[in-house]
């Protein structure tokens, strides 16, 4: 006589109900005020407008420019910090959303969403985010206030085309760079916004949470809050809160993270995703480092090449390859414990990194905000006609951010080891094996790039203004 030992999927744990904080007066009457998010857009394309003028027609030193300050000193080391926060709120009040709504009113045609960039559209993002990172390195795009002018000028210029052929906000949902990482980082949100399905059930509204009303229009991202299971795709422009009659729609608090181990499609462009940014931020704090520089007279000496653009290319596909080539080694050795395929585990186990990569992410960009945040104030000064004040561009002692990034990175190393034990245990067919050997491979790849960015940030960093 034999006995079953195949695991069975564990009952979940019933959770207390989770407050909705459209309950709360204050933040109910501000989400569904008529002011929101409008007066955050228009504040939005206020200080566009500036950056874009300084960007252009300012100093063309970035030591100098408002413009770059305002973009890569203040706003790119913060985005990440509000995707965890908040999710995509962001992107309920970016100025490329409100260009492509006004284009859509103008002159949009209002076509259908092509197929192919429902299907490829995360494809096309996850390539425009290596291109650009690639470009920056190349021709120095963040040290150059003309080049990033021109890199938002192209990314206008594609808003524009999309609004004036495309419903809603198709290039945000499919082809922003920006919309793809947010994507991801938001599963890691502290919000989310579902609906609740026994309201919905008996709702008689036609799907106006979705299609839009007449109390505001239809959901910009083509969500469906009654089938959403993700916030991947959620900006929180309280489209749907205003336009549901029964009050169906809910914003909760949740764990940060929580999310990742709940996808019940996960899907293998976003995994990669994923593991590029891994990559990329790793050769950012690499040739940020004074190594790079004895990198470089190596590679010179034992090859003569003395090419930046070959040799940065190759390091390049090196650290983006890495991460990519790490999950997949380890989704091949699961896939022999268990009885998904290597892409499943691939697609599945790559949310795990999502925590560590936004963690290496905002570490990195501690370091430009603290070391050089005064520079926003200093070039504001420039840009009004005055002189640029003395004194360190630091907000803090260079002694504290060492600490600061460590403690980030600590929390990130934890919610990828975490994500990783959660997918393991509470998803069916993962294997029929031990837990602990099951997530074990994947657990490895954590521990690596885990030491490979508390290796990186011991070393000092250079400054970018």
């Amino acid at each position: 006589m034999s006995l079953d030992t195949t695991p069975r999927p564990v009952p979940p744990v019933p959770q207390p109900p989770r407050r909705n904080l459209l309950d709360r007066p204050l933040i109910g009457r501000a989400l569904r005020s008529r002011w929101y998010p409008g007066l955050f857009q228009w504040i939005a394309v206020a200080v566009f407008a500036v950056v874009m003028w300084q960007l252009l027609a300012g100093p063309q030193t970035a030591h100098d420019n408002l413009g770059t300050a305002l973009v890569w000193v203040l706003w790119w080391p913060l985005i990440p910090i509000v995707f965890v926060a908040v999710g995509r709120f962001w992107c309920a009040v970016c100025p490329f959303g409100k260009l492509s709504d006004l284009v859509q009113r103008l002159v949009g045609a209002q076509r259908p969403v092509p197929r192919f960039l429902k299907r490829y559209g995360i494809w096309l993002i996850d390539a425009q985010f290596i291109l650009i990172t690639w470009s920056d390195h190349i021709w120095g795009i963040v040290e150059s206030p003309w080049g990033t002018g021109v890199l938002l000028l192209l990314l206008i210029t594609a808003v524009i085309a999309s609004g004036a052929f495309f419903q809603r906000r198709t290039f945000c949902r499919y082809l922003c760079f920006l919309g793809g990482m947010s994507g991801n980082y938001a599963q890691v949100g502290a919000l989310e916004l579902r609906a609740d399905p026994d309201i919905c059930r008996t709702c008689t509204a036609r799907a106006v949470c979705f299609n839009g009303g007449d109390k505001a229009p239809a959901c910009p991202l083509f969500e469906f809050p009654r089938t959403m299971e993700s916030s991947a795709n959620c900006n929180l422009c309280a489209n749907c809160v205003k336009n549901c009659p029964s009050g169906a729609i809910r914003i909760t608090a949740r764990t940060p993270s929580r999310e990742l181990w709940t996808v019940r499609n996960p899907r293998i462009e976003a995994s990669f995703l994923a593991m590029a940014i891994m990559g990329i931020v790793l050769i950012q704090n690499l040739t940020m480092l004074q190594v790079w520089q004895n990198v470089l007279a190596w590679i010179d000496e034992v090859t003569g090449i003395t090419s930046y653009p070959v040799i940065f290319t190759l390091a390049f596909v090196v650290a983006v390859g890495a991460p990519v080539t790490a999950l997949w080694a380890a989704s091949a050795v699961a896939a022999r414990r268990g009885t998904a395929g290597t892409a499943t585990m691939f697609a599945r186990y790559g949310y795990a990194l999502i925590p560590l990569d936004i963690a290496g992410h905002i570490a990195h960009n501690l370091f430009h905000l603290l070391a050089e945040g005064k520079s926003v104030a200093y070039t504001a000064v420039i840009a009004f006609g005055g002189a640029r004040p003395d004194g360190s561009a630091a907000i803090v002692s260079a002694d504290v951010i060492p600490y600061l990034q460590y403690a980030v990175l600590a929390l990130g190393i934890a919610g990828s080891a975490y994500a990783v034990h959660r997918i393991t245990t509470s998803r069916p067919g993962t294997g029929s094996r031990g837990t602990l050997a099951r997530q074990l491979p994947f657990q490895a790849v954590v521990a690596v790039f885990a030491a490979a960015n508390l290796l990186l940030f011991a070393l000092p960093m250079a400054m970018r203004m």
